[in-house]
């Protein structure tokens, strides 16, 4: 397929394969693959080349708000404020709880000029953050370190409880 190499650590590039031709692991695989090569591309500056790879990928109907997120993104950065509005209003179509579409989206209507919806959406972004935090990805040196502290952390406080429910006994003691 033109454009597309698999596996070899090549760049994708549009056209993609047809989705039918492939295996769900395979479009899911790609979809990931071509979210992370047009935001290679977003910041090499080469934003068409992006935006024609994640037009192309949302034909695999996956993943889809964070493709329009990332369109929004490339469309900002080209400068078409419109397009980027349409993007990211698609990606909290797909997923209403994206707390970053809304808040880019808050930023697009400020540059427009349209200040009353910037902040409704920039509040909304905020409360979504609030409400649904990203999960916290560690890596194992993080987990190996929480487990060494985790015994410390835990036995402090119950040794601070003991020396005063100690204390408050002698002083009952010995009234």
């Amino acid at each position: 397929m033109v454009g597309y190499k698999d596996r070899e650590g090549e760049a994708l590039s549009p056209p993609l394969p047809d989705p039918r031709e492939l295996t769900a692991a395979e479009r899911r695989e790609i979809c990931e693959r071509a979210l992370a090569r047009a935001e290679e591309l977003r910041r090499a500056g080469r934003l068409e080349e992006g935006i024609a790879l994640l037009l192309d990928a949302a034909k695999y109907k996956l993943e889809l708000a964070k493709i329009h997120f990332r369109l929004g993104n490339l469309y900002f950065d080209s400068g078409d404020l419109e397009r980027a509005e349409q993007a990211y209003l698609r990606a909290v179509e797909e997923d209403p709880k994206y707390a970053s579409a809304y808040h880019n989206l808050g930023v697009v209507y400020r540059r427009q000029g349209k200040i009353g919806q910037s902040v409704k959406m920039l509040k909304k972004a905020r409360r979504l953050e609030l409400r649904y935090p990203r999960p916290v990805k560690l890596s194992q040196d993080q987990k190996a370190f929480l487990k060494r502290m985790a015994l410390p952390m835990i036995s402090v406080p119950i040794l601070g409880l003991i020396v005063i429910l100690a204390i408050i006994y002698l002083i009952f003691r010995f009234r």
